[in-house]
């Protein structure tokens, strides 16, 4: 096999509990992971020149050992002795520190596409052993679906799926460091945990009211506080019949559960008139798993 395209899916986070932090600087964590379709092209050449070539269609990002998909390359190429060269070439889609994973599901897409083109028989799981020394969401963008992840984010739990419905995703137009947002958490002391377990029964019971009734992040307050539009754009999507809405990851994007299309279509043009998002799209969740 001399090429191989790819969808690298972006990931939200249903629930995202933090239990304490750990004396490396890595949080334990309690969270809900869910992927929808929305996704970055990765497409994969075998080149005839030893080396890494990475393109992206985004100037602003590295294309060297600072990209993680170039790291996930050069893990595998150093560990199998993998003669030649490859070429990557990124479309990204997902907007980029944003709390929805792009990053790492790049570097999980490189990891799986390899594997196959260069028929290195690494089974799923030892995909994911791999793919946590790039970063601790990259095991789940591996695996993707509805899962239960905790440890640093690396001990994965697959989940029944969420039941259909609709995703509005919402970007404003500013940049969260991740690391700040968990610095400011650390000085706080967490007063209130999203029901995790509450959530999850909701999976079990295919109730989408309970699901979107039981979400909750604790990075969202300390986020907001820097960031108050991301209050103003949750509003908007509750005030136009989202059944929850909640901020991913460390932010700053926004994302809004529907059980019809209609509502969210109002409020993907409502934001749009408002001016408060950068990036919005309108998408389903995608429960396939690897």
């Amino acid at each position: 096999m001399q090429e191989l395209a790819l969808k690298a899916l972006a990931k939200i986070n249903l629930a995202l509990d933090v239990l304490g932090k750990r004396e490396n600087g890595y949080h334990d964590v309690r969270m809900v992971m869910q992927t929808i379709y929305l996704y970055d092209d990765v497409k994969l050449k075998k080149t005839g020149e030893a080396g890494i070539d990475l393109k992206t269609n985004l100037p602003f990002l590295p294309v060297n050992e600072n990209n993680i998909a170039y790291k996930a390359a050069k893990l595998l190429m150093e560990e199998f002795s993998l003669q030649g060269g490859i070429e990557i070439k990124l479309f990204k889609r997902i907007p980029v520190a944003a709390g929805l994973a792009g990053g790492s599901t790049n570097a999980a897409a490189v990891l799986y596409g390899m594997n196959r083109m260069y028929g290195l028989g690494l089974s799923l799981k030892e995909l994911m052993e791999r793919g946590v020394k790039l970063g601790a969401d990259v095991p789940y963008c591996l695996m993707r679906g509805t899962v239960l992840a905790e440890g640093i984010g690396e001990m994965l739990t697959p989940l029944p799926p969420v039941p259909k419905c609709y995703v509005l995703i919402a970007k404003p137009g500013i940049n969260v460091s991740t690391k700040l947002v968990y610095e400011k958490l650390d000085a706080k002391e967490i007063v209130e945990h999203p029901d995790i377990d509450a959530l999850i029964l909701g999976l079990e019971e295919n109730d989408i009211k309970k699901v979107a009734g039981s979400m909750g992040n604790v990075l969202e307050k300390v986020t907001i506080e820097d960031y108050p539009v991301i209050e103003e754009i949750k509003s908007v999507m509750k005030n136009e019949g989202a059944l929850g809405s909640m901020m991913s990851g460390s932010g700053p994007t926004v994302f809004g559960l529907f059980e019809k299309q209609s509502p969210a279509k109002r409020a993907y043009e409502k934001l749009k008139r408002q001016g408060l998002a950068k990036q919005i799209c309108l998408t389903k969740m995608h429960n396939t798993r690897r």
